[in-house]
């Protein structure tokens, strides 16, 4: 058996006036999330308690995301968060504020038993 990237989903978020990272940081989770249907595991008879799913999140201040909270809203699997430096800010000079906007990566990893498994010819 070896652990296999099954999915890879990407997402934008962002948090207009509040300058909240982890705000803009979940809605950008929200987002990759609502791109994707794991069917497989209940076809397939997988447990999706057994997929490890790692999120990377990219905004312009990563320390100042809540990896914990973007971790609790994740509704599957065992979250692995990660915040880096990417994301935009935009700044409003006329009326002092920065908008964020984060960006997420969500790859999920299985373990697979090879053995079970070819590609079509």
């Amino acid at each position: 058996m070896s652990v296999e990237r099954i999915i890879l989903e990407m997402g934008a978020g962002n948090d207009l006036y509040g300058q909240d990272y982890t705000k803009a940081a979940n809605r950008a989770v929200q987002d990759a999330l609502r791109h994707s249907s794991l069917i497989f595991f209940r076809s397939l008879d997988i447990p999706s308690e057994e997929m490890t799913v790692k999120v990377t999140i990219g905004v312009q201040e990563p320390d100042k995301v809540d990896i914990e909270a973007v971790a609790a809203t994740l509704p599957r699997g065992r979250a692995e968060v990660t915040a880096v430096f990417g994301g935009q800010n935009v700044v409003d000079t006329e009326n002092d504020t920065v908008s964020v906007i984060a960006t997420a990566a969500i790859e999920a990893f299985v373990d697979i038993d090879q053995s079970k498994w070819k590609l079509s010819e």
